[in-house]
């Protein structure tokens, strides 16, 4: 199942990272999500489909979902979200907004909503928008982050997890890694096949 939007995932670095550009299906602008690697990369992404730059989203601020920012944003001099409990890792100079859980982002013709689910780092959050949501190293497929990292917390990761189990089954789910063998997945094929998504949660504790 595809969503009824525009979605551009883009393999980026050495550490199989995905970045998502995203819009309304029928609009000229996108948001992108998690700018790291290769900011030419990005945006001649974005360009080549007709596309601008409205809004950075930030699902955390770990340097390989981030070390392209400063140069994005310099270039396409948009505003970036963050979730505030991981704004003031930051490079300074940037148009910072801070999210928190339940808040909507309006860009790109589309209303993303924030999901803060904390566990790898303190401040990760996922962004819902139209039936698709983006989950950073919170959700992989058939995998998680990890929580041994500072500020990672296997309890708060398994609370995530579950919420984000109880989504609806068809919800698409685009991770922020290519770990799984496939490039995404559903929250239902998620719950049925994801270890951490079922009875083997403990795993994590």
């Amino acid at each position: 199942m595809t969503p009824p939007i525009y979605i551009k995932q883009v393999a980026v670095g050495p550490m199989n990272n995905f970045a998502y550009l995203v819009g309304a299906s029928d609009g000229k602008g996108c948001v992108l999500i998690d700018p790291a690697w290769d900011a030419k990369k990005l945006i001649n992404g974005a360009e080549k489909d007709g596309r601008t730059i409205e809004a950075i989203l930030l699902t955390h601020t770990h340097f390989d979902h981030i070390n392209a920012l400063e140069d994005v944003a310099k270039k396409v001099k948009a505003p970036v979200y963050i979730h505030g409990a991981e704004a003031h890792a930051l490079p300074k100079g940037l148009d910072v907004h801070t999210t928190k859980e339940g808040a909507t982002i309006e860009a790109a013709g589309l209303t993303f909503k924030c999901l803060h689910t904390p566990g790898h780092s303190p401040g990760s959050q996922c962004f819902m928008a139209e039936g698709a949501i983006f989950t950073g190293d919170t959700l992989f497929v058939e995998g998680c982050g990890r929580v041994d990292l500072e500020g990672g917390s296997p309890d708060d990761m398994v609370i995530s997890l579950s919420r984000l189990g109880e989504l609806p089954g068809d919800t698409v789910v685009y991770p922020g890694h290519d770990y799984g063998g496939k490039s995404n997945s559903t929250i239902e094929q998620q719950r049925a096949n994801n270890p951490y998504m079922n009875e083997q949660a403990e795993t994590l504790m």
